[in-house]
């Protein structure tokens, strides 16, 4: 049993060899096959731009007004000083505030609408809590004050202040949210 197995041991030894030579001749074969792929393929690149030449400019900017110096800010107070503020937001600042109006119009939601006595009133949901508005009500942080109400909407206007810094009119809405059921 032991020369069978040895028989057999040295059978295996003598078939590694072959198995590599075979490897081999595949490895010269794929090796040639690429040489040649490399011989035909001709690279397309394009010519690169003479890089643009460089001109130095000068910066100009010391010689301004630097944008957060005092002086700017002076000038920009007394500008503001110098301009009446206007009567729509000196009547606002002069009026006490209602409580709905410590909170954004976006967090608020029109949730019913009811007539008692001939007047409309409003159910407005801020915060979890309930609330029952009329027409002349204040809500919202930009003085919106409550022009209408329907049975699907609240119209009210805002005063708000533009890119001029003067305080406009803008008119806003709060629809009647409905819950899917």
């Amino acid at each position: 049993m032991s020369s069978v197995r040895r028989l057999s041991r040295f059978a295996w030894l003598a078939c590694v060899p072959l198995l590599l030579a075979a490897c081999a001749v595949e490895q010269e074969e794929l090796q040639a096959w690429m040489d040649q792929q490399k011989r035909e393929v001709k690279p397309n690149v394009t010519p690169l731009s003479e890089p643009k030449q460089f001109r130095p400019q000068a910066y100009l900017a010391f010689d301004g007004v630097e944008p957060f110096s005092a002086q700017k800010l002076t000038v920009g107070l007394r500008q503001q000083d110098a301009r009446a503020p206007s009567s729509l937001f000196t009547a606002e600042l002069n009026r006490r505030k209602e409580p709905l109006e410590a909170f954004p119009l976006d967090s608020m939601e029109m949730v019913g609408f009811l007539r008692r006595g001939g007047r409309p009133f409003a159910l407005l949901r801020v915060d979890k809590l309930l609330y029952q508005v009329k027409e002349g009500d204040y809500l919202g942080q930009n003085f919106g004050k409550i022009t209408k109400i329907t049975e699907e909407e609240i119209t009210l206007r805002e005063i708000v202040q533009d890119a001029t810094g003067e305080w406009i009119e803008r008119p806003g809405s709060l629809l009647l949210q409905e819950k899917a059921k």
